[in-house]
């Protein structure tokens, strides 16, 4: 056997990382397979003098996946078992608790996965680890619970539970894409939480597939469909150079219909959007109501192109 060098024992000691695990957990399969075959080839291609280190086991490999199953019992109860090692790994975990496709069977019945199943079955595979991977870090493009990010009433702060849970499982870093309110991360100041603005992939989506765009004030303007989306749009309208608009939700707050207040109508605060293309910006859609409702105001003011981000 070849002896193992001297600086290889060093580097053991002070390499900042583990070896790479990759587990995507049901309904991110495939960006999962997607992400492994990126990373495969990557490493392949890539110079590296200290690639056959000691140090470096682990670098390259035919496939970064672990597999998490999670079986149920038959009273509806679930497990997460690892096929595999992960002790001293970088573990990162993919989970879309928003993919509702994904359906288990209960007493014989097809039943669709909820967020609440998905946040469930991530814990299971966190605590399938056990403690013995190195680091772990959670991809979670929809960020579990980011709607209840604040306390109006006498309501429950799901998402600050959320993250101080996971912190507390032993999540380093939790990573999401534009986040209904970054500010939840300060359930958890000491821990990594990152936020993904997707700003620049809306500008570059516009600019290539739509023609005939003048950006200026005379031909274009940001619209916020409420109040909740102003400082998105506001972002995008300084980037761009544009004058921003915006609709205010008047709601009757003497009564409650399905959970919430009904909206009466939506005004409009802003300059004259008449023969103009309308790029709204919303900070979450959830059954596009609002939108529609802002799109079809603008248009009954004779707004030209609209287009919602």
């Amino acid at each position: 056997m070849e002896q193992t060098k001297r600086h290889d024992k060093r580097n053991l000691n002070t390499i900042p990382v583990g070896s790479l695990g990759l587990i995507p957990l049901e309904g991110t399969e495939e960006i999962g397979a997607e992400i492994d075959s990126h990373l495969v080839r990557w490493r392949e291609e890539r110079e590296g003098e200290h690639k056959n280190s000691l140090a470096f086991a682990g670098y390259q490999r035919p496939s970064y996946i672990i597999n998490c199953d999670l079986p149920r019992f038959g009273t509806g109860e679930g497990k997460g078992v690892l096929e595999s090692s992960v002790r001293g790994m970088d573990l990162y975990i993919l989970v879309d608790v928003v993919n509702y496709s994904k359906t288990y069977k209960l007493f014989g019945e097809e039943n669709h996965m909820s967020p609440d199943d998905h946040y469930q079955n991530l814990k299971r595979a966190i605590a399938a680890v056990g403690g013995k991977a190195r680091r772990i870090t959670v991809i979670m493009p929809y960020l579990y619970e980011g709607r209840q990010h604040r306390r109006t009433q006498r309501e429950s702060l799901d998402c600050a539970i959320m993250l101080q849970e996971l912190d507390r499982m032993g999540v380093d870093n939790i990573v999401t894409f534009d986040a209904h309110d970054p500010r939840v991360q300060n359930a958890i100041p000491l821990s990594g939480f990152d936020t993904v603005r997707p700003s620049y992939q809306f500008i570059k989506g516009l600019l290539l597939n739509v023609e005939g765009l003048n950006i200026d004030n005379d031909h274009m303007m940001v619209i916020s469909p409420d109040e909740g989306g102003m400082q998105r749009a506001i972002y995008i309208a300084n980037v761009l150079g544009l004058d921003v608009g915006m609709f205010y939700k008047r709601r009757d707050y003497t009564q409650v219909v399905n959970g919430k207040n009904p909206i009466i109508a939506h005004e409009f605060l802003g300059s004259d959007v008449a023969g103009k293309d309308m790029i709204i910006i919303d900070d979450m859609i959830s059954s596009g109501e609002s939108c529609l409702e802002v799109a079809k105001a603008l248009k009954e003011r004779k707004a030209n192109r609209i287009f919602i981000f």
